[in-house]
């Protein structure tokens, strides 16, 4: 890509945007099949966001290419510009300048010889909620799984410390954030403004939750060292660059993102494949097959684990949590031999590229088994539900490692069952791609695999 470049033709534009709203009605009524008809209109289309015109980058390539010019497709646009409101500038949004030095503060927190001990520490606290579930009881699964991520973050991050209520009241808070960011992100910056009852509700808990890290940071600076990630936080010294260390008020942003991403993202993949595994019997049996040899003989790899690891891929496949993302531009630049000018937003939504049948066959189906061999040629870069190059997420590992984890344990100890799945359908995404909802039955594990017949496609639970 070179600023000299001539394009050749202009941007296609998607039909159906309104006057003042953009495309804001179709991305609320319905996001998955307005994402999905773009790739028809052209590998970049333009569309608006409210009154926000943007990109929108259909192709994987190209995608690849913004994703690793990070100087040039810096964070950015409406969606960071809403959640940088209440998480502050992190790992995750901060701009390009500050990233290196970030990451490499981080860096040593997210180690992969400290993720059997995290692991370890993630098995008592999935436990701990698993064993609260009754034989016959029909749970809320997000509900649940939240407890489980957030559990297990809160004692991976502070060990022993945070009060429960405390932190519970700090779960519901990030719940109410993710509730609302969409929706602040497609309406205008004056409707935000107005003290209306969910503008006030998403400034209280925004307050809140803010309190309630910084207090637990000031707690465990005064107690110092004790091995758990906040600590090694706390402690880490920029090498580097100037030697120096995390303020309190850095620190307090990095934890922020931490919860945010940690909790909501790892709850909603989990519960995603919570379903799909009820769905597939057959499929459940071999998750226990597996669960049965591993954790009992003290394994938490990921490597020890493929067929579960399989299952949670595809689930981030079908479901990415994070199914919309963007990037502003820095400078002008040319994309696919387009011109595009400084402060551009660019916008991607991994679910987009998950589901081009063209990379990924038979999109709609549940397919574990395709992740079993080499990754295909065309599908080099359609997977993205971490995005990619420098800024990819930094806990990647430390998700998947409690994903899977958790799911094992859970398969290997219970059977979970639609007592209705008929009245389930995938809702709209709105923040993140929660499967809200959803509800399943806890029972015994069956002897041998169920026989009933194949689950509907992702296509037409929708």
């Amino acid at each position: 890509m070179t600023a000299t470049d001539t394009p050749t033709t202009p941007i296609p534009r998607a039909a159906g945007a309104l006057p003042l709203l953009g495309h804001a009605v179709p991305l609320l009524r319905d996001p998955l099949g307005f994402l999905r008809s773009l790739p028809q209109v052209g590998d970049l289309v333009a569309v608006r966001l409210g009154s926000h015109p943007a990109i929108v980058v259909c192709d994987p390539e190209l995608l690849h290419q913004v994703l690793v010019n990070d100087r040039i497709f810096d964070k950015g646009g409406p969606i960071y510009d809403r959640v940088s409101e209440f998480l502050g500038n992190n790992v995750s949004s901060c701009p390009h300048a500050e990233h290196r030095q970030q990451r490499r503060l981080l860096q040593p927190a997210f180690r992969p010889e400290l993720m059997a001990g995290y692991a370890r520490t993630m098995a008592v606290q999935i436990d701990e909620v698993i064993g609260t579930w009754y034989e016959d009881q029909v749970i809320d699964v997000l509900h649940e799984t939240t407890r489980i991520a957030s559990r297990a973050l809160i004692a991976t991050l502070f060990g022993s410390g945070p009060d429960p209520a405390a932190m519970d009241q700090a779960t519901s808070d990030i719940a109410t954030l993710v509730a609302s960011t969409y929706r602040r992100t497609l309406q205008p910056d004056w409707l935000n403004a107005l003290p209306t009852p969910a503008n006030t509700r998403h400034r209280r808990a925004s307050r809140r939750l803010h309190a309630t890290i910084a207090g637990y940071v000031a707690e465990q600076r005064s107690r110092g060292d004790t091995g758990r990630m906040l600590s090694m936080l706390l402690e880490a010294r920029d090498g580097e660059g100037d030697g120096q260390g995390m303020s309190d008020a850095q620190c307090i942003d990095q934890v922020m993102t931490f919860f945010f991403a940690g909790t909501e993202t790892t709850a909603v993949t989990l519960a995603w494949a919570l379903h799909l595994i009820a769905t597939h019997p057959e499929l459940e049996y071999k998750v226990r097959e597996e669960a049965s040899g591993v954790l009992s003989a003290g394994g938490t790899g990921l490597d020890q684990l493929p067929v579960t690891r399989a299952v949670v891929i595809e689930a981030l496949r079908l479901y990415p949590p994070i199914w919309l993302s963007m990037r502003r531009t820095t400078a002008g630049t040319t994309l696919a031999g387009h011109r595009i000018p400084a402060g551009t937003t660019v916008v991607f939504s991994p679910y987009l590229i998950h589901h081009r049948p063209d990379l990924h066959p038979d999109p709609e189906r549940f397919d574990p088994g395709r992740w079993n061999g080499p990754a295909q040629p065309a599908a080099r870069h359609a997977f993205v539900p971490f995005g990619g190059g420098a800024r990819k997420c930094i806990g990647d590992q430390f998700a998947l490692t409690q994903a899977v984890l958790a799911l094992s344990t859970i398969v290997e100890g219970r059977h979970l069952e639609h007592p209705d799945l008929a009245a389930f359908r995938t809702p709209k995404p709105r923040t993140t791609f929660q499967p809200t909802g959803l509800r399943l039955r806890v029972t015994s594990p069956p002897a041998r695999p169920g026989t009933s017949g194949q689950a509907p496609s992702a296509q037409q639970r929708e």
